[in-house]
This record gives structure tokens, C-alpha cells and sequence, in this order.
């Protein structure tokens, strides 16, 4: 009899809704530390990201520039959903596990609190760590990481929240594909193309940007560097805050309350 490499949209969310269980009886300690996990890898795709992107354009054009872009950017999830990690935009499916009843809401919550901690601490730590080696010291690379970070804190609090929306619909959408996939190279694939579209399309993603600005506001103040914008207060409430709101509602409202209402008998509770 053949075996499908794949679930069917239906098995999908039933197994997310049982991977969220795990909220239930893992210790915070455990949370944390995959939390801390997840923030490093992210901070690994997006420092690789800004290292092709420095000159990519003007070789290649600014579109075929952005879309190589988020096809490095993707290693971040990557490493995510294969080596297993706590990141806060995914975690936005564990709603199906609440909506479902098998877990609380107020479990739900505190993974959240937990989980958005531990990826900020680790994408600061990440851009300490880039920063403390000096490969962007100089060059078009420096150049890279301040543009950035500086055009990002920047946005209105409306744009970063709706780039958020758009962003983690589809990060969410390529972990619920992940999911689906039953091998290693399906699990990559699911990320590649998602992940690709959200960066290329200039998407905003909380975690992302944990280490995006970050990086940017360490070479200001290391440099002494003018960089428009760019402040620890427009950091946290010109960007993350809206972002992360966005995230939310992108991946609650368009991936996981659409599937479980799609997909799993609600009103069984």
C-alpha cells in the first residue's frame, strides 16, 4: 500500500491542533530556550539576507535582487521548523489548539508572552554578535543595514501594521504547509516559497525586525552615523508594536480561525 508524503488540509490542522498541546505540559524553561532558538535563526536569515542584497540590484535589478533576497531570508524558517524551535509568528496557529479546546486561553497567552521574549532576546543577542565581529564595519554592507533598519522605522504605524498582516499570513500559511509535508524536502520547499514572497514583497515580520533595527541602531551609535528615524523608541512602538499586532491578526484571523472553522467540528465543545 502507498504511503502519501503529505496531509490532506483537514489532517493538517488536527495535527497542529495536537502540536499545540505541547503548551500545556512543557515547562517555561523549555519554551524559553526554543524561543531563544527560533530568534537566532531568524536573525540568521535576515543578516544573510542583507549581505546579498548590498549589491545584488545593480547586477541583477532590484526585483530579481529582492526576490534572491527572500529566497536566503527563508534558511531562517528553516532551521525553524526542522530543527524545532518556539517562534512567535507561527505560534499564532496555536489559536486552532484553543479554539478546539485543548488548550486554554490563558496558556495560549502566556506562551505568546514567553515565546516574544525569548525571539526579541535572541535577535538582539544575534545582532550584538554581527555586530561585535566587524564585518559590516565599513563598506556597502554598513550601508545596507543602516538603509534598512532606518526605512523601517520609518513606516506609519497603520503601513507596519497591515505589512504585518500580509507578512505572517503567509509565514503562517508556510508553516501550516510545513506541517502538511511529511519529509525533509517538502518541509524546505514549504518554507522557500512563502518566506521568498512575504521578503520580496516588502512584507514586515516582528521577529525579523527584532534584528533588522537593532543591527541598524548599534552601527548608528558604534559609527556615529546620522540615520533618519532611527531610535530605540521608534524600535519598539514605531515598528514592533504595530508589526506584531499585525502578525497577529495576519496569522490568527486569515490562517488559523479560517481552517479550524473550515476544517474542525467547533461546536463540538
Amino acid at each position: 500500500m502507498e504511503t502519501k508524503n503529505y496531509l490532506t488540509p483537514t489532517e493538517t490542522i488536527s495535527a497542529i491542533v495536537q502540536n499545540g498541546k505541547r503548551v500545556m505540559t512543557q515547562c517555561r524553561r523549555r519554551t524559553f530556550l526554543l524561543s531563544l532558538l527560533a530568534g537566532f535563526y531568524i536573525a540568521f536569515g535576515a543578516q544573510l539576507s542583507t549581505v546579498v542584497m548590498h549589491d545584488a540590484a545593480a547586477f541583477i535589478g532590484l526585483g530579481i535582487a529582492r526576490l534572491v533576497t527572500g529566497v536566503v531570508f527563508s534558511f531562517g524558517l528553516m532551521l525553524v521548523v526542522v530543527c524545532g524551535a518556539e517562534l512567535f509568528t507561527g505560534n499564532s496557529l496555536l489559536v486552532s489548539s484553543a479554539l478546539d479546546g485543548e488548550i486554554s486561553w490563558i496558556k495560549l497567552i502566556e506562551n505568546w508572552s514567553i515565546v516574544l521574549l525569548g525571539n526579541l532576546l535572541g535577535a538582539l543577542f544575534m545582532a550584538w554578535l554581527l555586530y561585535e565581529s566587524q564585518l559590516w564595519q565599513s563598506g556597502t554592507v554598513a550601508q545596507q543595514v543602516l538603509a534598512t533598519a532606518s526605512a523601517k522605522s520609518q513606516l506609519s504605524f497603520w503601513v507596519a501594521f497591515v505589512r504585518g498582516i500580509l507578512c505572517n499570513w503567509l509565514v503562517c500559511l508556510a508553516v501550516f504547509m510545513a506541517t502538511a509535508a511529511r519529509d525533509i524536502s517538502g518541509k524546505l520547499l514549504s518554507c522557500l516559497v512563502p518566506i521568498t514572497a512575504f521578503v520580496a514583497s516588502g512584507f514586515e515580520h516582528s521577529v525579523a525586525n527584532m534584528y533588522f533595527i537593532p543591527a541598524g541602531l548599534l552601527l548608528k551609535s558604534g559609527l556615529g552615523i546620522t540615520a533618519p528615524g532611527l531610535t530605540w523608541s521608534a524600535f519598539l512602538f514605531g515598528n514592533i508594536l504595530p508589526v506584531t499586532l499585525g502578525n497577529l491578526v495576519g496569522g490568527v484571523l486569515f490562517v488559523a480561525c479560517a481552517y479550524s472553522y473550515v476544517h474542525l467540528p467547533l461546536n463540538r465543545h
